[in-house]
């Protein structure tokens, strides 16, 4: 164990002089590069309202499936930006970095071409373009994850062209290996595709039934007024008779320049052709979320009910469809 740990702290000393090196070399005149470090550092502490948190019992979601107190994640996002091209390294350590990445610990690696002004090229390791919520923490309102985001993928290696058809419309194309795979043993590919229209996003996914399948998604949103934001997620995934389907629903009120509120109800489905009663969840989870500089606290209460299912167990150490409980997370992003 010594010996796996000496090495990650290699790693991440290696990671860093890269990173801080590289700020010499951009001193070059007549070039205009930029190179920028961020991240995040996340914890929480979780309690089961309808069970005792003895059970070692989850949600079954992404993330954030331990009770008591718990570790998230730190990354660390290392960008270098040159006139036309540019790289980004995101490194991803602790419990929610290892599940995102296979305990690889590279959430992104990737190099990119600006071609024109409404041209991009990327080639490497990128978070996927599917869905509403994402793996980093600071991107998401709600702290625990949906059951959406968790049954798709996560990211994809491969190289992807981004177009910028006009002041709102773009389109994005991708050639990859299956999803969340690194190294591709089996020579099987996936495609991928967006089209966005004003922030509303319809994105697809297809590969030959070896990983997903096939999936559609739909990721949008709309400002109904200065301080209330509706968002919407909606997908259909099909692997031979095995997917799912489901539906989020994220309103969002800003009650003040650093308090809000955010509600996340989802229905979602597992579709199985070996299934005769197929089983859904619908869930409801509501967020507050309080800044102050660059640390968010996020308290929560989750519920979630099946159907046709009984996954979890209540106090009694008794068979349940029904699993609550409350969550407060801490989120630093620098």
């Amino acid at each position: 164990m010594k010996t796996i740990l000496d090495l990650n702290y290699r790693k991440i000393v290696l990671l860093l002089m890269v990173m801080f090196a590289v700020p010499a070399i951009a001193q070059e005149e007549g070039e205009k590069k930029k190179i920028s470090v961020s991240g995040s550092v996340d914890a929480y502490y979780q309690s089961y309202l309808s069970a005792s948190d003895d059970m070692g019992q989850s949600f079954g979601t992404s993330f954030a499936g331990d009770s008591g107190f718990a570790l998230g994640m730190a990354n660390i996002v290392g960008t270098y930006e040159g006139e036309k091209t540019g790289v980004v390294a995101d490194i991803a350590f602790g419990p929610r970095g290892d599940d995102a990445t296979g305990g690889f610990n590279i959430n992104q690696l990737y190099a990119y071409l600006n071609v024109s002004e409404s041209t991009t090229l990327t080639l490497g390791r990128f978070n996927t373009f599917l869905g509403y919520e994402v793996i980093s923490p600071t991107g998401n309102f709600n702290y625990s994850t949906s059951w959406l985001f968790s049954s798709g993928p996560f990211s994809h290696v491969g190289l992807k062209a981004d177009f910028a058809l006009s002041e709102k419309v773009s389109l994005m194309l991708a050639f990859m290996n299956v999803t969340d795979v690194n190294q591709n043993l089996t020579g099987a590919y996936s495609l991928g595709a967006q089209l966005g229209v004003a922030g509303q996003y319809l994105n697809f996914y297809y590969d030959d039934g070896e990983a997903l399948g096939f999936e559609i998604d739909y990721t949008g949103g709309f400002d109904l007024s200065d301080s209330i934001y509706f968002g919407v997620n909606a997908a259909y995934a099909d692997n031979d008779g095995e997917g799912f389907y489901g539906v989020a629903l994220y309103p969002q009120v800003s009650l003040s320049d650093s308090f809000g509120l955010g509600l996340r109800g989802e229905y979602f489905s597992q579709v199985s052709d070996l299934m005769t009663d197929e089983p859904s969840v619908f869930g409801l989870t509501l967020t507050g979320s309080y800044s102050l500089e660059n640390l968010t606290i996020k308290p929560e209460i989750r519920l979630d009910s099946w159907s046709d299912d009984e996954p979890f167990l209540d106090s009694d150490g008794m068979a349940s469809d029904k699993l609550s409980s409350f969550l407060i997370g801490a989120v630093y992003a620098f």
